[in-house]
């Protein structure tokens, strides 16, 4: 294919590239004005050609990347829940568009985006204090990505750019979580409040808050000793809503001898609680509610979590982590990570390993030692 560089003025050129035709057709040619220096004009028109050749060349659209983001939003309403959709609409447009928005889609390049991650990871606070965490930007990147994925398969876009980006590494941080004294110590405060069971189910269980504010009674069997978690409760701002968990069956939990004490002393003071207002406990009942038997939104379960910790000086740790101290004693006692993963509720054991590997190492090491005590006995009751 042949092309041609027109100077229109000053750093403005224009790219003529002749496109394919089929024989009998009249010449078909693609005026696109570029703004630059002549060398990068040529370097541009040589990649247009090689595009042509390789029939990867995509005709310029007028649309930008803020305007394809909204419709590609538009599209996502119905491919994930509220809350993910909230997530994605303002990396979108609080995070991306500033910096890459007025880019036109089919313009946008590798290196753009690079630039742009760099720019959030050094100054992409919004309030003007400093840049953006790994983690934040690597979000981004896995939104960006995704929605320039959808502009290939609607044919907007031949290739994504984002194939030939590699995002921030992300860095983990220090998990932080309860000892056994610790554990204790924080038993004994959490009995001051009514959201002791709350806070028993997240250390004693491992449950998730959402599974928490979920958790009615008929999902629980105290006589087996199992509770069974079957929805999960999602806040958006003030509005809750129960979704099922994603295996149909629920999940299966066991309890330990002491929260079963703990559920049976709870139950009998909610039905307690409840008969003064002269309503019954049924088996429809959340385990964990309001007074008058009302659902509590999970948000109240964290916040109140915050209000102990600093009252009484615990160590800070975020109500999540009480999930975490539970994973952490499993596994260090000796759990299998399979049991762990199951109980936990993760969809593989590659995230129960990933999450947990600071106490693999413990893990290790008791179990070497162990094959070691036994190849010791066996070996001294070989005959000298």
């Amino acid at each position: 294919m042949k092309g041609t560089i027109k100077q229109r003025s000053e750093g403005s050129y224009s790219l003529i590239v002749d496109l394919p035709r089929q024989r009998g057709d009249k010449r078909k040619q693609k005026w696109i004005t570029f703004k630059g220096t002549k060398r990068e004009a040529q370097k541009e028109l040589a990649r247009l050609i090689t595009e042509v050749d390789d029939d990867t060349f995509q005709e310029p659209s007028k649309i930008t990347l803020a305007q394809f983001f909204e419709r590609w939003l538009t599209h996502m309403t119905s491919q994930v829940d509220e809350r993910t959709h909230i997530g994605y609409a303002e990396k979108a447009r609080k995070n991306i568009t500033p910096l890459l928005g007025s880019t036109l889609l089919t313009k946008l390049r590798p290196e753009q985006i690079s630039q742009a991650y760099a720019q959030a990871l050094g100054r992409g606070r919004r309030d003007g204090k400093g840049g953006l965490s790994s983690r934040t930007v690597h979000h981004m990147h896995r939104i960006l990505k995704q929605a320039l994925g959808q502009a290939v398969t609607w044919g907007v876009l031949k290739r994504n750019p984002c194939d030939a980006v590699d995002p921030p590494r992300v860095e983990k941080k220090e998990m932080k979580t309860f000892d056994t004294a610790q554990t204790a110590d924080a038993l004994s405060e959490m009995r001051k409040t009514r959201f002791l069971i709350a806070y028993l189910l997240a250390a004693l269980c491992g449950l998730r808050r959402g599974e928490i504010a979920a958790l009615r009674w008929k999902n629980v069997d105290l006589d087996t000793g199992v509770l069974k978690i079957v929805q999960t409760a999602r806040q958006i701002k003030t509005v809750v809503s129960y979704k099922p968990v994603k295996n149909d069956k629920g999940r299966p939990v066991a309890l330990s001898s002491t929260m079963v004490d703990e559920l049976r002393a709870h139950r009998a003071r909610q039905a307690e609680e409840l008969l003064r207002l002269g309503i019954k406990l049924t088996g429809d009942s959340f385990v964990f509610a309001q007074v008058d038997g009302s659902p509590i939104k999970p948000g109240s379960i964290t916040n109140d979590w915050v209000r102990l910790v600093a009252r009484y000086k615990l160590p800070k740790i975020r109500l999540h982590d009480l999930r975490h101290t539970h994973a952490t004693a499993m596994l260090g006692s000796g759990i299998h990570p399979k049991i762990a993963q199951e109980r936990l509720g993760h969809s593989s054991i590659a995230i129960t390993l990933d999450l947990y590997s600071h106490v693999m190492p413990n893990m290790q090491a008791d179990a070497i030692q162990t094959m070691d005590n036994e190849l010791r006995a066996a070996i001294s009751k070989q005959p000298k």
